[in-house]
C-alpha cells in the first residue's frame, strides 16, 4: 500500500478496546481542567483589530484594571465599559473576578473588544463550566474582521481619485 499500513481487526475488537479502557468513554464528554497559576489566577490571550490584550482573571471584588488605569479611567465611553463587563453579565458573574490587563495596539473600540475576548477567554479557563454561556453568546469567537490595505492607483483600499471629464 502506498504510504498507510494496513490494519488488521474487526469493529469487535475495537469495541472491546473501548471496553477495556473505562477512562475513554464515548458517553460522557471529555471534563475540562481549571487552568490556574499558583496565585489562583488564569491567563488568556484576546484579540481584536490590531489590539492584542494579557488578561489575568482570579476570584474577588470585580475591579477591573487595564494598563495600571481602572476601567472607567482608561475607556471614558460608557459604551466600551459596557462590552468589557458582557462575559460577567451573560454569565451571571458581575463582580465575583478581578481582572488584570495590559493592552496594546489598536484603537480604542479595538482594544476593548479584546478585553471582552480575552476576559471571556480566561473565564473559560478559570471555570470551564462557563464555556458553553460564552460560547453561544459568541464571546470566545475571535472577530476576523481587520482594515483592508491600501491599493495601489487608490485613494485608500476602494476609494478612488475623483474624476474630471476635462
Amino acid at each position: 500500500m502506498s504510504g498507510t499500513q494496513s490494519r488488521t481487526g474487526t469493529l469487535a475488537d475495537l469495541k472491546d478496546m473501548a471496553l477495556a479502557n473505562p477512562a475513554a468513554d464515548p458517553s460522557e464528554p471529555a471534563r475540562r481542567e481549571p487552568k490556574r497559576d499558583a496565585q489562583g489566577r488564569s491567563y488568556a490571550t484576546g484579540r481584536r483589530k490590531d489590539a492584542v490584550a494579557r488578561v489575568w482573571v482570579k476570584a474577588g471584588r470585580g475591579e477591573i484594571m487595564i494598563n495600571g488605569k481602572s476601567a472607567a479611567q482608561y475607556f471614558a465611553r460608557p459604551v466600551l465599559r459596557m462590552l468589557i463587563t458582557q462575559p460577567f453579565l451573560v454569565a451571571n458573574r458581575y463582580n465575583e473576578f478581578d481582572v488584570y490587563c495590559t493592552v496594546t495596539g489598536g484603537g480604542l473600540s479595538g482594544q476593548a473588544g479584546a478585553v471582552r475576548h480575552g476576559i471571556s477567554r480566561a473565564l473559560t479557563y478559570y471555570d470551564p463550566e462557563l464555556r458553553t454561556i460564552l460560547k453561544a453568546a459568541g464571546f470566545l469567537t475571535r472577530d476576523p474582521r481587520v482594515v483592508e490595505r491600501k491599493k495601489y492607483g487608490k485613494a485608500k483600499a476602494r476609494r478612488s481619485f475623483q474624476f474630471s471629464k476635462r
